[in-house]
């Protein structure tokens, strides 16, 4: 039997049956045969083709998947074969010891996830102007006033005075903050409440960590 036009093809099954001890349509190697097959199996069930593609790029995730339910109902191949595994059996017909494995593939996997312990926090490296009034205001006040604001998951970096002119030097000041926990622009309006220092703020650079 020829298996180069799909629609001689009977079914999966028969198409399953036929590459029992082959490895290709034709021959010893892929040719326009396997080409010509495959097509006309995605054309024919694209969406168990799609599923299946899709189903087989978690094949080393395997073991590790979480448990979840089969759909209810047999399936075509279970109804035609009595002998056949039935993968869409009800409720009621859940082998015990099916479900004692699917049990301990659950309890390794969040083993394994506990291991691993939490994923560390979202970061992000800040770089912040503040700026001065004028050539008169105490910068070592203002240095110390900004350093002073304390978020959980903020840690001030170091700093430099930046000459912006006319006698005036503006503190360039980096900063690390946890994503989750703290907002630029709280941060800016903090360091803003010091009226009797800062003129304003301005964010020169932020990247992830």
């Amino acid at each position: 039997m020829s298996f180069t036009d799909f629609s001689k093809v009977e079914a999966i099954k028969s198409l399953n049956e036929f590459l029992a001890d082959k490895s290709y349509i034709e021959g010893t190697s892929a040719t326009q045969a396997d080409v010509t097959v495959y097509k006309a199996f995605q054309k024919e069930y694209p969406q168990f083709a799609r599923w299946f593609n899709h189903i087989a790029s978690f094949t080393e995730e395997f073991d590790t998947l979480p448990a979840g339910k089969v759909p209810a109902g047999e399936s075509a191949a279970a109804a035609e074969d009595d002998d056949e595994v039935d993968l869409f059996g009800s409720d009621d017909e859940v082998d015990e010891e099916a479900e004692k494995v699917k049990a301990e593939r659950v309890a390794q996997y969040a083993a394994k996830k506990a291991a691993k312990g939490p994923k560390p926090a979202a970061k992000s490296i800040v770089t912040l102007d503040v700026k001065p009034w004028d050539d008169e205001t105490d910068l070592e006040e203002l240095l110390a006033n900004v350093k002073s604001i304390n978020f959980d998951g903020l840690t001030w970096g170091a700093h430099q005075w930046v000459s912006v002119g006319f006698g005036i030097k503006k503190l360039t000041i980096n900063l690390v903050v946890e994503d989750e926990k703290v907002s630029v622009s709280d941060l800016q309006e903090a360091v803003e409440e010091d009226e009797d220092h800062v003129q304003s703020t301005d964010v020169v650079a932020m990247q992830k960590l």
